[in-house]
């Protein structure tokens, strides 16, 4: 299975959005963002999120294993 990824987005202005993301999604996202332009949709761990690519400034994040059971 794969791992997700916490993720920071970082939007032209300041805005900070942190999301969890499967280690797909992320890859897709940074493909999408060679391009930046138009809005893309991501699957969180919270729910779908729409965000324009043409704001994003920056990309933080660390990949966590898959685990199962109690943890943060």
């Amino acid at each position: 299975m794969a791992g997700t990824a916490k993720v920071s987005i970082g939007f032209a202005g300041g805005q900070v959005v942190e999301v969890k993301i499967s280690e797909d999604t992320l890859k897709k996202l940074r493909q999408a963002l060679d391009k930046a332009e138009g809005w893309t949709d991501l699957e969180t761990d919270d729910g779908m999120i729409s965000i324009d690519l043409s704001k994003v400034v920056f990309l933080r994040g660390a990949s966590t294993p898959h685990s199962i059971g109690f943890g943060g």
